[in-house]
C-alpha cells in the first residue's frame, strides 16, 4: 500500500511541470495571436490605402485591367475601407470612359449607389449615370430618372441638368412635355446661360407640333431679346421657315436676304433662299 501511495506521488509530481509547461505554452500563444491581430487592424487601413495608390498609378499608366481588378478587390475584400465608395467609382469611370463597357459601367455606378448610398461619390455617379444612358446607350427615358435624381439633390449647375431633362424629351418626340421642362428652366434660374437657346427650343418645339404663330412669336423673341446671341441668327432663319409655311413668302425671303454674309451656314442659307424665290416665281405665274 506505501508502496503504491509513493508511486502514485512521484507520478503527481512528475506530471505539474509538463502541465505547467503547457499552459504557459498556450498563453503565449493566444498573447502571439492577439498580439498578431492588433498589428493587423492597426496596420490595415495603411495597406489598403497603399493597394489605392497602386491602382490610381494602373489607371495613369494605361494599365486599365489591372487598375479595375485592384479597384474592385478593394471594394469586395473590404467593404468597410474609407475609401471602398471612391475605388468602386474608379471601377466605373474606368469602364464607362476609357474601356467603353458601358453595360458593366452601368452596373458598378448602380452597386455603388447600393452600397453605399451617402457616400459624396453618389451623386457624381449619379450624373454620370444620366449622361451614359442619354449619350452611350440612347436611352432618354431612363437618363431623364437618372437626372431627376440628381436634380432633387444638387445645389449647382441645376440650369444645366433642368436642361438635359427637357433634351431628353424633346429626342423622345415628347415636344409638350419638352417645351414644360424648358419654360420651368426659364422659371426657376432666370439668370442662367442657357435662356437664349432655351427660349428658342421652345419656338422649335412649337414649330414642330405645326403651331406656327406660337413659334413665330417664340422666334421673334430670341431675336429681339438675345440680338448678339448665336441663336438670334437662328431664330430669323426659324421664323423664315415659319412664314414661309404660312405662304407669307415675301417677308420670309426678306429676311433671308438680310441674312446674306451674316449666317455662318452660307449653304444653308442658299438652299433656302433659293426654295423661297422658287416658290414666288411659281406664285406669281399661277396668278
Amino acid at each position: 500500500m506505501k508502496k503504491r501511495l509513493l508511486m502514485e506521488e512521484l507520478y503527481r509530481q512528475g506530471k505539474a511541470p509538463k502541465r505547467r509547461l503547457w499552459l504557459i505554452a498556450g498563453l503565449t500563444l493566444v498573447l502571439i495571436l492577439v498580439a498578431g491581430g492588433v498589428w493587423y487592424r492597426a496596420t490595415l487601413e495603411t495597406r489598403l490605402e497603399d493597394k489605392y495608390q497602386q491602382g490610381l498609378v494602373l489607371r495613369q499608366t494605361g494599365n486599365y485591367q489591372a487598375a479595375i481588378d485592384q479597384f474592385a478587390s478593394l471594394h469586395k475584400e473590404n467593404p468597410e475601407f474609407v475609401r471602398a465608395a471612391e475605388a468602386l467609382y474608379q471601377v466605373a469611370e474606368i469602364q464607362d470612359l476609357y474601356l467603353g463597357n458601358y453595360s458593366d459601367a452601368l452596373l458598378t455606378y448602380l452597386l455603388l449607389e447600393r452600397d453605399y448610398p451617402d457616400a459624396e461619390q453618389v451623386l457624381v455617379a449619379r450624373k454620370q449615370l444620366a449622361i451614359l444612358y442619354k449619350y452611350r446607350l440612347g436611352d432618354c427615358g431612363e437618363a431623364i430618372s437618372a437626372y431627376q435624381k440628381v436634380l432633387d439633390h444638387a445645389s449647382r449647375d441645376r440650369d444645366q441638368l433642368q436642361y438635359e431633362v427637357a433634351d431628353c424629351y424633346f429626342r423622345l418626340n415628347n415636344f409638350n412635355q419638352a417645351r414644360i421642362e424648358f419654360e420651368s428652366l426659364l422659371k426657376n434660374e432666370a439668370e442662367s446661360a442657357l435662356v437664349a437657346e432655351v427660349q428658342y427650343r421652345i419656338a422649335v418645339t412649337y414649330a414642330l407640333e405645326g403651331k406656327l404663330p406660337e413659334a413665330a412669336g417664340g422666334y421673334r423673341l430670341v431675336m429681339e431679346r438675345w440680338e448678339e446671341s448665336p441663336y438670334a441668327l437662328e431664330a430669323r432663319i426659324g421664323l423664315a421657315t415659319v412664314l414661309e409655311e404660312q405662304e407669307e413668302l415675301l417677308e420670309a425671303l426678306k429676311i433671308l436676304e438680310e441674312l446674306v454674309g451674316i449666317y455662318p451656314n452660307a449653304e444653308v442659307l442658299e438652299q433656302k433662299t433659293v426654295q423661297v424665290r422658287e416658290r414666288i416665281e411659281k406664285k406669281k405665274k399661277a396668278i
